[in-house]
């Protein structure tokens, strides 16, 4: 019962809208299992919207997603950021370029969802071309294992965050992109609600805080 009540056993319910193959949210899920090992977690995938509504009706205690967001009026902690960057195919003309300009893109055909972090990488891409119909957007409807798996076989490139790239596949190559101002970047941010009483969301969130503590706030 101490342990319940101190937050180490239990489980958290964590809201996600990226992939966490690799960079913060990964190590941070792997600090977390580390400190708290008899914490259960059950991940929620989804648009940050929808992730949102959950956490209002207490269906999930936290949301790790794209941040800020003007209508969310409770409790929020911004987090990182990561780099927008493209997966290609291993024969795309432009695979020998270490870093890919955006512009070089106009003639190709991205593949999107309307999953997780996706709705979120199209306005990047519809404000950096602001050309109706370029490039050519196809939208589909299965996870990211398959949409390399169409990346790899030529239907599309797909954008991602760089916190994908760990997650290979055989005839996906990543690039980075980049405009006149360097790598497009997405915020990321902690959602919660200040009313929940799950014991195990408050070490989860002194572990957010102490890695990516707030710089705004002036120490007293």
């Amino acid at each position: 019962m101490r342990a319940h009540g101190r937050g180490e056993s239990g489980s958290l319910k964590i809201g996600v809208c990226s992939s966490f193959s690799a960079g913060n949210l990964y190590a941070t899920l792997l600090d977390y299992r580390r400190q708290m090992k008899d914490v259960d977690i059950h991940t929620i995938e989804g648009v940050k919207d929808r992730l949102l509504g959950e956490l209002s009706a207490g269906a999930i205690d936290v949301a790790i997603a794209t941040g800020c967001c003007s209508s969310w009026s409770d409790r929020l902690l911004s987090l990182w950021s990561e780099r927008v960057i493209v997966a290609l195919p291993e024969q795309h003309p432009l695979s020998d370029h270490p870093v890919i300009r955006w512009h070089e893109l106009s003639d190709d055909r991205i593949l999107l969802t309307q999953r997780g972090v996706d709705p979120e990488l199209e306005k990047v891409l519809v404000a950096k071309f602001n050309c109706p119909g370029r490039p050519r957007i196809l939208y589909q409807d299965v996870g990211f294992d398959r949409l390399l798996s169409l990346t790899a076989t030529g239907y599309g490139d797909l954008l991602v965050l760089e916190s994908a790239a760990g997650l290979s596949c055989a005839g996906v190559i990543y690039r980075e992109l980049h405009d006149e101002n360097g790598p497009a970047r997405l915020h990321f941010a902690a959602y919660w609600r200040e009313s929940n009483d799950n014991p195990t969301l408050k070490p989860f969130l002194k572990l957010l805080r102490d890695r990516y503590p707030d710089l705004s706030v002036v120490p007293e």
